[in-house]
């Protein structure tokens, strides 16, 4: 006989101490078992498993202990197969640890890519005064826990700071949610800003334009996103009554913005982001539709139209419209609405701008409508914001919530709590640029969490994006999502208070259960590089192919083959290096009937998918994001002018509160770009995809394509 001891921790490769989770033991047997689909007897191994660790296991033991045990047990109690399938797991996984460490340079424990690692070091990562690396990132993960969970504190002197630090390390060192880019970059540093959006007021004076320009550098210098209404700058050719001059107009003031964003960002770690937007009734508005005609013109900004619910009418009854002097609020003379509508929707047709904002729909549902009119929205159009009002965004990877071919409803609840508490905080800890957007941010404490990673899940649960179940499933999950949001954001009132303007906004109701801690909390932004770092599809979008490029970080290519379907495909057992060389100079799948049907339909790539889903899609999470969102309505090379104001139209009936048009190969550099063959660099020979890595048969170079 033996004296049992119940082992209660385990040591992790980091060196934590932390919960043993048996759990963990019974999914990788599980894995192993499915891999093979062999019988499933995954309880009964998994319990042998636990008595075999209590029985010959002293002390705490650590990860690699715990997996010697597994594979003991399986040798022993399970078949051959499984033994060797989990051994063969546990070496692959050994392999990407290797990987990783060795492109870090240093241990690596959270669970992070090749690719990801490339990203986090050009731009987020801590460097000393010679521009060495001198964080991991795991340690950039501890940084940014520490600093956010510290804020607790502030509400309770009492409280486990300890805990809640760890709680937000987990949820982004397993990337089940990620802050925005500045958060990263920032926390626990000297610089200290945290946000990603911000929106300035620009009135009709060169010192409030260049005031506020003075202030957009100071944002864009820490990693921020600046989003400007030009619509109340006199139009081009106005007196000027105090020098008896001209008005250059407001694209001219608009060119100098971006000349400035330029400089800036040679010194900063990422881009400097913009949105210009400008009323349809402004008497500049054509010049404004075609500013960026050519290829690279004001390439520092994205620009929309601010159009109103008056202009879509007329532009259906086929009507004039009345141009606007803002300087004296006077009609300044009339335009044909629907040659306008036309020429917005060529200039979209030809190379994706300028996109459209609907004014007066986003102002409906402007939480605090006392405080002023919303104008404008951050750089990707997510956050229509007030003047001076900043918001910082974090995004939940949704992929990571599929459990045997179901949402995990339950951890993804907890997650999004954790993450509302994480972005509150964030408010808080947060050094302000400007004592103007440190004042108006506390006053309504907006808050954006959205999600990543959709596509994938939609894979995982076999549910094509272009479908009625596709929406269906979107308006239950997106509900979901919401309401636990809301109820985070409720809890942290009743113990922190409402935000502060709560009494002037819509949700003043008197009822007790209606207080929110934050103005907004919901918002789907595009998750450019935090989705790269969590290796999942990018906010609510389609999946853009099976195999890309992605270029970022001043050109460079970044290669991905989408893991869910090489996982899928290897389940299938028809997995093949042909099949995968074939894949890599496609758009789309659908035509290679190798693949079964049900995977086809499961990973329809963003050209299968017609704008009609696109918008549908979006539509359907704008029922429930209290900010809005940011997509791309992908079109093909081909697609016609008509068919891109149809999108238009349908967006506006459907209640969206903005949109965005591409159509493919219409401009000449684009992110996201379809795999064609890639050459060996060493002898030119074709390389093959296979297992994550461009290989080369003739002379065994081997590229990571890790996702």
């Amino acid at each position: 006989m033996w004296v049992v001891k119940i082992i209660n921790k385990i040591k992790k490769r980091d060196g934590r101490i932390v919960s043993f989770d048996k759990s963990k033991i019974k999914d990788a047997i599980q894995k192993a078992i499915e891999s093979i689909k062999g019988e499933d007897n995954t309880n009964i191994l998994t319990e042998k498993t636990v008595q075999h660790i209590e029985k010959n296991i002293k002390g705490i033991p650590d990860v690699e202990k715990i997996q010697d045990c597994v594979e003991e047990t399986l040798i022993q109690h399970a078949d051959a197969k499984t033994a060797k399938a989990y051994i063969l797991y546990r070496q692959e996984r050994a392999s990407l640890r290797k990987a990783r460490s060795q492109a870090m340079g240093a241990p690596v424990y959270s669970k992070l890519s090749v690719n990801s690692i490339r990203v986090l070091k050009e731009r987020y990562l801590q460097r000393d005064e010679n521009g060495e690396i001198i964080e991991t990132p795991d340690e950039m993960f501890w940084r940014v826990a520490k600093n956010i969970a510290q804020i607790d504190k502030k509400y309770d002197k009492k409280t486990d700071a300890k805990k809640t630090e760890n709680k937000f390390y987990s949820i982004m060192a397993n990337l089940d949610f990620l802050p925005n880019s500045p958060t990263l970059m920032n926390a626990g540093l000297k610089i200290q800003q945290l946000s990603g959006c911000f929106v300035l007021p620009i009135e009709d004076s060169l010192e409030s334009i260049f005031q506020t320009l003075k202030i957009a550098a100071k944002i864009h210098q820490s990693g921020g996103g600046t989003g400007f209404s030009f619509s109340k700058i006199r139009p081009r050719g106005d007196l000027v009554k105090s020098t008896h001059g001209i008005a250059s107009g407001p694209i001219s003031f608009l060119q100098i913005y971006n000349a400035t964003t330029e400089v800036i960002k040679q010194g900063g770690r990422r881009r400097g982001a913009n949105m210009a937007v400008l009323r349809i009734d402004h008497p500049d508005i054509l010049e404004f539709i075609s500013c960026k005609e050519k290829e690279n013109a004001i390439a520092n900004f994205n620009i929309s139209v601010g159009i109103t619910d008056k202009f879509m009418k007329a532009v259906e009854l086929d009507k004039e419209y009345e141009l606007v002097n803002p300087k004296n609020n006077k009609v300044a003379g009339k335009l044909m609405a629907r040659e306008v509508f036309n020429l917005i929707v060529l200039s979209a047709w030809k190379n994706g701008e300028p996109g459209i904002i609907f004014l007066d729909t986003i102002n409906k549902h402007n939480p605090t409508p006392a405080l002023g009119e919303i104008e404008t929205t951050n750089p990707c159009a997510e956050e229509p914001l007030l003047p001076y009002e900043s918001c910082n965004l974090g995004s939940i990877n949704v992929s990571n919530f599929v459990k045997e071919n179901n949402v995990d409803w339950e951890r993804l609840a907890e997650v999004i709590h954790a993450a509302v508490h994480f972005l509150d905080n964030v408010i808080d800890a947060n050094k302000y640029p400007l004592d103007e957007i440190k004042e108006a941010t506390l006053k309504t404490r907006k808050i954006g969490l959205g999600i990543m990673g959709f596509a994938d899940m939609l894979a995982q649960l076999g549910i094509p994006y272009n479908s009625e179940k596709c929406v269906e499933f979107s308006d239950k999950f997106m509900k979901f999502f919401s309401q636990e949001a809301k109820k985070a954001s409720h809890e942290l009132s009743l113990s922190r208070g409402p935000f502060p303007a709560f009494r002037q906004s819509i949700f003043a109701t008197g009822k007790k259960q209606n207080t929110l801690r934050n103005a907004y909390v919901t918002t789907i932004a595009p998750t450019g590089s935090i989705s790269m770092i969590a290796e999942c599809s990018s906010g609510i979008e389609p999946l853009f192919s099976i195999c890309y490029t992605k270029k970022v970080l001043q050109g460079q290519e970044f290669l991905y083959i989408n893991q869910h379907f090489e996982k899928a495909v290897k389940e299938k057992s028809f997995y093949s290096d042909e099949l995968m060389q074939k894949i890599t100079n496609r758009d789309s799948i659908q035509d290679i009937k190798e693949i079964p049907e049900e995977i086809r339909k499961a990973f329809v790539a963003s050209h299968d998918i017609s704008p009609e889903w696109h918008v549908k899609i979006q539509a359907t999470f704008q029922k429930y994001i209290d900010s809005s969102i940011s997509k791309t309505i992908n079109f093909p090379s081909k697609a016609t002018i008509k068919e891109v104001e149809s999108a238009y139209w349908l967006a506006y009936e459907l209640g969206c509160k903005g949109i965005t048009i591409y159509r493919d190969r219409s401009r000449e550099y684009q992110v996201l770009n379809i795999q064609v063959s890639k050459k060996c660099p060493s002898c030119k020979t074709n390389l093959k995809a296979r297992e994550g890595c461009l290989t080369c048969e003739e002379c065994g170079y081997s590229q990571c394509i890790l996702q």
